[in-house]
């Protein structure tokens, strides 16, 4: 990003805000400069003469103890010189960017606590507002015989308060001390807006010493020097917290206090001569003293809204109470924002090339896709308060339930909420009925849609009358949020596992073709594993004529040509090929951290979809189940011309077919969550037998897991045409699934009618 900062910045008044936020005075912090040759006049340049833009290393050194942090922020080339007397050894390189270029985090949280608070007042600061800080610790000085879960409790071994500190201060500085910037102490009766501490020290220079909290005087009041107040925590920087280590051990000698917060600003004031302040760099560190018997829901008071921390806090009831206030607070301070940002573009909008006409609804959000072609118009669904004419199997209508119900019963409360807040005290409204709403997701804006009401109006005397009206709603799209997720590499072995019927035996030849090119010409890192799956009169004759005698054929060439390589084989016997049972005899056979890729005979392995394999199948968190490419029936897509050459990753040949929602036959997933899913599956096998013939493996992850089942489309993952067998003795729901892949993988509608077209021309001729 390149930013013109005009030079009128650098005037003696006051900063100028930009869009960004910021404010620009006369100290810059530049990346990259330019110098130009401008007027001997311009205040920068005064200022550069004077030092005042730039600190030189002697200058560091002669501003004292104010300026110290600033020498650290000054950009440094470490040459790298090879000494040719010594032999070349492989620089190493960390694994994250952030190691390597020493970026710490902003802000760890540290909240006191003792044995017999920790499972009442610490479990609710850490349900309130833990998850907002980067890392939360819970310091205690002997452990509970129960630790809370999900909180991460460090226990001293004694429970003096000043050890306890003495402990925690010295903790955090041998732990953490180079990997975070400022340091919170916290006692576990304070409430913490988490969100406002961070925003205030993201505002602060990390290179300086500072104590910042609430500034209470000593016991006796003489000297001026303060410390700052315990419940109310403070902020340490990582400098203060590197030169006050050395003196630590000498402040739990010399320095005899009761209360911790007193005993560390003593020793901080003695040793490094720093006070705690309560404003610092214009930024003022605001708190506020809780009453006895008060009701946060009566504070109304502006240090209230605006405090950072809240104190005393008696019980965990209380600490959940304010925190629903101040979420309500922070809430309705968003909506204002949203409000004040919205005015400033409607009354901007006249600047821009098309007028107050280009201004989109609802201002500030993207403007409704257009769609380029009548292929990538987005439909609406008409739905009802009871029916919705979209159903997800197909059906003309369905009734609305669930989610859909509580959608719709949503809107239909807000549209009569908003009605009345824009209407009122002329006329108010109550719904009668939903006439017609049509709804469609934008997928650059969010959830749209519009409603025909039947309302029923009241004027001011107590009249009423009954009128329609159309409303438009939107539910937009918020902020996209990073799941954070456990790291996966790249380099896992994919066992691949092929159950082949009598029926499929003639397309294993091109899926081997597939497999050997991939892979075993690549060196990928996967093994190969067929299951022939014999009915019993095949299995009675396996010893006079072998009906999977070819493929046993195929894989001994491909062992031959591939002399380290070995495909084994597992023989089944069984009337109804259900991947429950299949699965349950490869999954003994292979240890327990085993990366599956279920496929299927049609199936075109490439690198592509393997890679994704090893990154989506994540042990103990998710497993994966792609949604195949199926190329359509060469025969009503092409009729009478030749088709294409054989499938390739392009976008061409994904333009003759369709990804299959139905079939769930290819998955990626560990044995060590397949195995626990089944064991849990265990005890409705006993009360109904059947069940394993009517389940596969998706539906267990789905009902005995409590893992991410995770279903995307994939590209990668290729299969030619083929009518599938159906086996009706699957359960109802396997077998409608097929019929309807097969049914829908003829061909395009398009296609369909262009071949009904010409088939009716031939009959009338």
């Amino acid at each position: 990003m390149i930013v013109d900062v005009d030079r009128r910045v650098c005037t003696n008044g006051p900063a100028l805000p930009l869009i960004l936020g910021l404010s620009l005075g006369c100290s810059l912090s530049l990346l990259m400069v330019s110098w130009t040759q401008g007027d001997m006049d311009d205040p920068c340049r005064d200022e550069l003469a004077k030092g005042g833009l730039f600190l030189g290393r002697g200058d560091a050194q002669r501003g004292g103890r104010d300026r110290a942090g600033e020498e650290d922020l000054q950009p440094r080339i470490v040459p790298y010189h090879k000494d040719p007397n010594k032999p070349h050894k492989k620089v190493l390189r960390t694994r994250y960017i952030h190691t390597e270029l020493g970026i710490r985090e902003r802000l760890l949280a540290g909240v006191l606590t003792s044995r017999a608070t920790l499972n009442t007042l610490a479990v609710a600061v850490n349900r309130t507002v833990a998850h907002h800080f980067h890392r939360t610790f819970f310091f205690t000085g002997l452990r509970s015989p129960k630790v809370p879960h999900g909180m991460t409790v460090i226990a001293h071994g004694d429970d003096r308060p000043v050890w306890l500190m003495y402990e925690t201060v010295r903790h955090l500085h041998q732990h953490y001390g180079s990997e975070y910037d400022w340091f919170l102490l916290a006692q576990d009766d304070t409430y913490m807006q988490a969100d406002r501490l961070s925003e205030l020290v993201g505002h602060l220079s990390a290179g300086q010493d500072l104590y910042m909290g609430r500034a209470e005087e000593f016991i006796g009041g003489e000297e001026k020097a303060r410390y700052c107040h315990g419940g109310y925590s403070y902020l340490l920087s990582r400098s203060l917290l590197a030169r006050l280590q050395p003196h630590l051990d000498t402040c739990r000698n010399d320095i005899l206090s009761v209360r911790p917060d007193e005993w560390l600003g003593r020793c901080i004031i003695d040793y490094l001569g720093l006070s705690c302040v309560e404003v610092h760099q214009g930024m003022t560190y605001r708190y506020f003293e809780l009453g006895k018997n008060a009701d946060p829901e009566r504070e109304d008071s502006l240090s209230f809204k605006n405090a950072f921390t809240v104190h005393p806090v008696s019980d965990p009831n209380l600490m959940y109470r304010l925190h629903k206030r101040f979420s309500q607070i922070e809430l309705e301070w968003t909506y204002q924002q949203i409000q004040d940002l919205q005015m400033q573009i409607s009354n901007l909008s006249h600047l821009t090339p098309e007028g107050k006409a280009g201004v989109t609804w609802p201002i500030g959000i993207n403007s409704p896709f257009k769609p380029k072609t009548r292929f990538e118009v987005i439909n609406w669904d008409y739905f009802t308060e009871e029916h919705i004419y979209s159903c997800t199997d197909g059906s003309p209508k369905c009734e609305m339930r669930g989610a859909d119900r509580a959608d719709v019963s949503a809107i239909l409360e807000v549209a009569v909420e908003r009605l009345n807040e824009h209407y009122q005290p002329q006329l108010r409204f109550r719904k009668r009925r939903l006439l017609n709403g049509y709804r469609r997701f934008d997928p650059t804006r969010g959830m749209e849609y519009i409603l025909d009401l039947a309302l029923e109006a009241f004027t001011q005397k107590g009249h009423s009358q009954v009128i329609a009206k159309r409303v438009n709603l939107l539910r937009p799209l918020s902020a996209v949020e990073i799941i954070p997720m456990p790291y996966v590499t790249e380099a896992t072995r994919v066992q691949v596992i092929l159950p082949v019927t009598a029926q499929d035996q003639d397309y294993v030849g091109n899926f081997l073709d597939m497999y050997v090119t991939n892979t075993l010409d690549t060196h990928d890192n996967v093994l190969l594993t067929f299951l022939f799956i014999y009915d019993p009169f095949d299995a009675q004759r396996v010893s006079q004529a072998d009906v999977f005698a070819g493929v046993k054929s195929m894989i001994g060439e491909v062992e031959k040509r591939y002399g380290d390589v070995k495909i084994p084989w597992i023989s089944v016997k069984t009337e109804v090929p259900s991947q429950v049972k299949l699965m349950d005899i490869i999954s003994k056979k292979h240890p327990v951290d085993t990366l599956f890729f279920l496929s299927s005979v049609w199936t075109e392995v490439s690198a592509d979809f393997l890679n994704r394999c090893r990154m989506n199948a994540i042990s103990n968190w998710q497993v994966f189940f792609p949604v195949h490419f199926q190329e359509y029936n060469p025969a009503v897509i092409y009729r009478d011309q030749q088709p294409s050459a054989s499938s390739t990753f392009t976008s061409e040949s994904l333009r003759d077919g369709h990804f299959d929602r139905h079939i769930f036959d290819e998955a990626c997933f560990y044995n060590a969550d397949y195995m626990s899913a089944r064991t849990k599956m265990a005890a409705d096998i006993l009360e109904n037998e059947e069940l394993m013939e009517s389940m596969d493996v998706y539906d267990i992850f789905v009902r005995y897991s409590g893992l991410h089942v995770f279903r995307a489309v994939e590209p990668a993952l290729i299969q030619k045409y083929v009518r599938r067998a159906c086996n009706p003795r699957f359960s109802e729901d396997i077998y409608h699934r097929c019929v309807l892949s097969n049914l829908e993988s003829l061909g395009s509608r398009s296609h369909l009618a262009m071949a009904l077209f010409e088939q009716e021309q031939a009959n009338s001729t």
